[in-house]
C-alpha cells in the first residue's frame, strides 16, 4: 500500500492531474478503489468488467503495474465494480471505512473519545484556517504535546496545494445560506441541528470563496473568484497570516516545522512555475507567496543556507504578470513591512558574498542564490516605488526633431555594427508591466539607499557584468539589469565601459570609412582652441560637428591648446571643461541667472541668445559624462529631474526659488480671506535682464480673476508650471537637446536617477583627504613613512578649505571629488630629486604629483602654495 501512495503521488505530478484540496480526497479514494479492483477482485466469480480481477481471463499484473492502470481507469471514467458479500478482503474493509468517514456528519452516536482522538490526529486537515490554527493549538496546550500541530504545519506548508487554499478571505454568506443555517424550527433536535451544520460546511466549500471543489486553474469558480479581485488583491486573509504567524514563531519547535515546509516546498513550486505554467491556470497560486513572505523569520540564520536561497529561486521564476501583481499588492504595506522584506532578501545576499571567494573565475553572477534574490529584491523595489509619492502626469514632451543618426550608419550596418539601443533606451520589463518609472516616484516608502548592497559591489567585476548587460543572454545574468543593487561607484564603471566601448567601435567605423571613401582619418573628436576665445572656437567647432555628423561627438575627446605643448590624456581635457564652465555660466554673458542666496545657476528666460547656445551647453554637459570629466556646474535637482523626462512641479521650488516657495505655501496655509486680504490676482510678474517687469496671465484676462481659498491650489501649481517650464521652455527644450545628441544611447537614464547624474556631473563637494591619504600610492624612492611625505600630510592637512580645493584642482584637474569621494581618487606621489627651489608640479591626465625632497617643513609649504596658487596651463616637461 505505501509502494502504491508513492506511485499515485509521482504519477499525479507524471500526468500533470491538479487536485484542489476537496476533490483531491474523493480522487485517491477512487483510484485505490481501482487499484483494490486491479489486485484483488470485487469478489464475483461471474463479474464481467474486464478491468476486474474477479472477472473470467484477468491477466493478474504486479502492484506498480496496477497502480499506473487504476490512475487511467480513473481518468476515463472506467466501470467500478461494487463488493460482492462474500468479499472479506481488504477492499470490503476500505469500502466500510470510507463509508464510515464520508457518513461522519449522520453519524450522531459517535462515542466522545472517538471524536477526540480523531480530532487529535487532524489526519483530514489539508489546508488551513486562522481558527483551525487556534482550535489545534489549544487542543494541544490542554495536553502540553504540539507534535499534531507541527505535523499540520509540516503537511499543509509543504503542499503548495494546500497552501494555496490556506487561510482565505471568508466571503458572507447569502441570504439563502443564511436561511439555510438558521433553519425554519426552532425546536428542532440537536441530530436535526447537526446536520443543518454539515449542510452549511457543504455549502462553504462548494462556494466560490472556497474553490476547493474544482482542480487549480480547471473550475470555473476559482475562475470567478480571480476575476473578482483587483490587480493590486489576493484571496488570502494577510491580517489572518500575521496574527497565526505571530501566535506560532514564539514556539521553537513549531517554528522548525515551518523551515522544514519550506525546503520541501521550494522544489515543487519551482517546478510548477517552471514546467507547468501553473499561475496562468489559477491565478491563487501567488497566494503561497504572500503567505510565506509574511513569516517575519525569514532572514534568521536557520533559512539562510537552504530554505531560503529553495524559495527565492521558486520565486525569481514568477511569471511577469505575478512579479506586477505582487508588487502592486505589497506597494500597500507599511515602510516597516516593505523594509523587513528587503532586510530578508539583504541578508541572503550578503551572507551568500561573504561566505564565498568570488573573482574573475568564480563570478557572483553565476551565484544562483544571490541571483534569484535579487530578482525578488526587484519585486520589493517596484513595491517600494509604487508605494512612495508618485507624480505620474507632469512628464516633459519628448524631442519633436529626433536625434540626426550618424552618415555612417549603412556602413555600420554593412560591418554589422548596427548600433543595439537604435530603437531607444533599455526599460526594464517590470516597470512596462506596472507601467511606473522610479523617477515618477518623488518620496519611496524607504530610502532607494537601502536597496544598496556594498558586499555585493565589493566582489561584482563589473567589467564581465556590462559583458552580459549587453549580450542579454538568458543564461549570463547581469545586476545592471536591476541597478538600485549598485551604488554609484558600481554604475558610474559601468556607464565608464559602455563609453569606452563606444568610443572604440567609433574609432574603428571611422578607420574602415576612411578605407573605403579614402577620406582622411579622424578617429578624434578634436578640438583646438585659443584659451582667451575658449567659447567661440569650441562652441563654433561643436555647432558643426553637430549638423555634419553627430555620431562624431561620441568619439573619444582629444583637446589641444594653441601655443601649449600638453598632450592630452585626461587632464587637457579637464581643463577645457573647467574653463567653458567657468565663461558660460558667467553672469555677465546672461545665459544663466545667478541665486547668491541658493548659489545655483537657471536659465534666464529673457536671454538674446538663441537656442543653438543652449544646444551647444547641452552637448558639452553630455561630453563631460561621456569622458569621464567632473564639472563645477551649480544647477537645482529640478534640471536633472528635467533631464530625466519630468517637469518641475511646485515641490521643486524648495531648492530652485526657496523664497518664492516659502511664499506660496504661506498662500496655501493662510486662513484668512484669501481675495480680501492679499488682493493677488492671476497676473504675475517679473524682471528682465535690465530690471523692466514684465506681466504674464497665469489664465486667460487673469488680471481680472481673483485668487481666492477656492482656487490658490490652482494659482500655486500654475505659477510652478510658469517658472520651472513655461518661462525656459525654448531654451531647456535646446538644452535637452544638447545633452541627448552625446547620451542617447547611453544606458545614463536606465542607470541613474536624478540625484545620481546630478553626482555624475558634478561630482561631490564633501572632500574627505583622509581618505585620500589611505588610497594614495607612492614611487620613485618614496614611502609611507618617508619624512618628506608625513611633512607633506601634516601640511595639507593644515590648509584650509579653499587652499584644499586649488590643491586638488592642481593635482587632479578639478577641485571636485569623483563618485565615491576622494578614497576612489587613485593619487600617487613621485619623488622629483633632491632638496631644490624648482615648484612641485603635477601629471593631472594621471592624478601624480611630482614632489621634491625639500629640506624642512616650511619650504614645503612655502613651495606648494606658490605652485598651487599660480597654476594655469600646460608644459612639457
Amino acid at each position: 500500500m505505501l509502494l502504491f501512495l508513492f506511485m499515485l503521488v509521482n504519477l499525479t505530478y507524471q500526468y500533470e492531474i491538479d487536485f484542489s484540496i476537496g476533490a483531491r480526497a474523493a480522487a485517491k479514494h477512487l483510484i485505490e478503489r481501482y487499484y483494490h479492483q486491479l489486485t484483488e477482485g470485487c469478489g464475483n466469480e461471474s463479474c464481467s468488467n474486464s478491468w476486474c480481477a474477479s472477472s473470467v481471463g484477468f491477466n493478474r499484473m504486479d502492484n506498480n503495474a496496477a497502480a499506473v492502470k487504476a490512475l487511467e481507469l480513473y481518468k476515463v471514467n472506467a466501470k467500478l465494480c461494487d463488493p460482492h458479500p462474500s468479499k472479506k478482503g481488504t477492499a470490503s474493509a476500505y469500502l466500510e471505512s470510507s463509508a464510515h468517514s464520508n457518513s461522519a456528519c449522520s453519524n450522531r452516536k459517535m462515542n466522545h473519545k472517538d471524536v477526540h482522538s480523531v480530532r487529535d490526529n487532524f489526519k483530514d486537515v489539508n489546508y488551513l484556517t486562522e481558527e483551525k490554527v487556534y482550535e489545534i493549538l489549544d487542543i494541544c496546550g490542554e495536553k502540553e504535546d504540539y507534535s499534531p500541530l507541527i505535523r499540520v504545519i509540516g503537511r499543509v506548508f509543504s503542499s503548495a496545494e494546500g497552501l494555496v487554499q490556506s487561510f482565505r478571505r471568508s466571503k458572507p454568506h447569502t441570504k439563502e445560506e443564511l436561511k439555510s443555517l438558521q433553519g425554519k424550527d426552532e425546536d428542532k433536535d440537536e441530530d436535526e441541528k447537526e446536520a443543518a451544520a454539515c449542510s452549511a460546511t457543504a455549502m462553504e466549500e462548494d462556494s466560490p470563496a472556497s474553490s476547493s471543489s474544482s482542480r487549480l486553474g480547471e473550475g470555473s469558480s476559482g475562475e470567478n473568484d480571480v476575476q473578482k479581485l483587483a490587480p493590486d488583491e489576493v484571496s488570502v486573509d494577510i491580517e489572518a497570516v500575521r496574527r497565526v504567524y505571530e501566535r506560532l514563531l514564539s514556539n521553537e519547535k513549531i517554528e522548525a516545522a515551518f523551515l522544514n515546509a519550506l525546503v520541501y516546498l521550494s522544489p515543487n513550486v519551482e517546478c510548477d512555475l517552471t514546467y507547468h505554467n501553473v499561475y496562468s491556470r489559477d491565478q491563487n497560486y501567488l497566494n503561497l507567496f504572500v503567505i510565506v513572505m509574511e513569516n517575519s523569520n525569514l532572514h534568521s540564520p536557520e533559512y539562510l543556507e537552504i530554505a531560503l536561497p529553495q524559495f527565492c529561486k521558486a520565486m525569481s521564476k514568477l511569471p511577469l504578470a505575478a512579479q506586477a501583481k505582487l508588487a502592486r499588492l505589497w506597494s500597500h504595506y507599511s515602510a516597516e513591512q516593505i523594509r523587513r522584506m528587503v532586510e530578508t532578501f539583504q541578508q541572503l545576499i550578503t551572507y551568500k558574498v561573504i561566505s564565498n571567494e568570488f573573482n574573475s573565475r568564480n563570478l557572483v553572477n553565476d551565484d544562483d542564490a544571490v541571483v534569484a534574490s535579487t530578482k525578488c529584491l526587484k519585486i520589493v523595489y517596484y513595491a517600494n516605488v509604487l508605494g512612495g509619492d508618485l507624480d505620474m502626469e507632469h512628464n516633459e514632451e519628448e524631442d519633436e526633431e529626433p536625434i540626426p543618426e550618424s552618415s555612417e550608419l549603412t556602413l555600420q550596418e554593412l560591418l554589422g555594427e548596427e548600433r543595439r539601443n537604435k530603437k531607444g533606451p533599455r526599460v526594464d520589463p517590470l516597470e512596462t508591466e506596472l507601467g511606473i518609472r522610479t523617477n515618477d516616484c518623488r518620496r519611496p516608502l524607504i530610502p532607494f539607499e537601502e536597496f544598496v548592497n556594498e558586499p555585493l559591489n565589493e566582489v561584482l567585476e563589473m567589467d564581465k557584468d556590462y559583458t552580459f548587460f549587453k549580450v542579454e543572454t538568458e543564461n549570463k545574468f547581469s545586476f545592471m539589469t536591476c541597478p538600485f543593487i549598485l551604488n554609484a561607484v558600481t554604475k558610474n564603471l559601468g556607464l565608464y565601459y559602455d563609453n569606452r566601448i563606444r568610443m572604440y567601435s567609433e574609432r574603428r567605423i571611422t578607420v574602415l570609412y576612411s578605407l573605403v571613401q579614402g577620406q582622411q582619418l579622424n578617429p578624434y573628436l578634436r578640438l583646438k582652441v585659443r584659451r582667451d576665445h575658449i567659447i567661440d572656437d569650441a562652441l563654433v567647432r561643436l555647432e558643426m560637428i553637430a549638423m555634419e555628423n553627430p555620431a562624431d561627438l561620441k568619439k573619444q575627446l582629444y583637446v589641444e591648446f594653441e601655443g601649449e605643448q600638453g598632450v592630452d590624456e585626461g587632464g587637457v581635457s579637464k581643463e577645457f571643461f573647467q574653463l567653458v564652465v567657468e565663461e558660460i555660466f558667467n553672469p555677465d554673458i546672461g545665459m544663466f541667472t545667478y541665486d547668491e542666496r541658493t548659489k545655483l545657476f537657471w536659465f534666464n528666460a529673457s536671454s538674446f541668445e538663441n537656442e543653438g547656445q543652449y544646444t551647444l551647453i547641452g552637448i558639452v554637459l553630455g561630453l563631460a559624462i561621456y569622458n569621464n570629466c567632473i564639472l563645477d556646474v551649480h544647477f537645482p535637482m529640478v534640471v536633472y529631474r528635467k533631464l530625466m523626462g519630468k517637469k518641475g512641479t511646485f515641490r521643486d521650488l524648495a531648492d530652485a526659488n526657496p523664497v518664492l516657495y516659502q511664499s506660496l505655501t504661506e498662500l496655501l496655509d493662510y486662513e484668512g480671506s484669501v481675495e480680501d486680504d492679499m488682493m493677488i490676482t492671476f497676473q504675475i510678474s517679473q524682471t528682465d535682464l535690465f530690471g523692466n517687469p514684465l506681466m504674464y496671465d497665469l489664465r486667460e484676462n487673469g488680471d481680472k480673476i481673483p485668487v481666492t481659498n477656492e482656487n490658490r491650489k490652482e494659482f500655486v501649481a500654475q505659477y510652478a508650471e510658469y517658472m520651472l517650464n513655461k518661462s525656459v521652455e525654448k531654451q531647456f527644450k535646446a538644452f535637452r537637446r544638447g545633452f541627448h545628441m552625446v547620451t542617447n544611447e547611453s544606458p545614463l537614464k536606465y542607470l541613474f536617477r536624478p540625484e545620481e547624474i546630478e553626482l555624475l556631473i558634478c561630482g561631490s563637494r564633501n572632500l574627505d583627504f583622509l581618505a585620500l591619504e589611505e588610497t594614495t600610492e607612492y614611487d620613485g624612492g618614496y614611502n609611507r613613512d618617508s619624512r618628506i611625505i608625513k611633512e607633506f600630510w601634516e601640511t595639507l592637512h593644515s590648509f584650509g578649505e579653499e587652499q584644499k580645493r586649488l590643491f586638488l584642482q592642481f593635482t587632479t584637474g578639478t577641485d571636485r571629488a569623483p563618485v565615491g569621494g576622494l578614497g576612489k581618487l587613485k593619487m600617487i606621489i613621485a619623488k622629483n630629486g633632491p632638496d631644490t627651489d624648482r615648484l612641485p608640479t603635477s601629471h593631472t591626465c594621471f592624478n601624480v604629483l611630482l614632489l621634491p625632497e625639500y629640506s624642512s617643513k616650511e619650504k614645503l609649504r612655502e613651495r606648494l602654495l606658490k605652485a598651487i596658487t599660480y597654476a594655469k596651463g600646460f608644459g612639457m616637461l
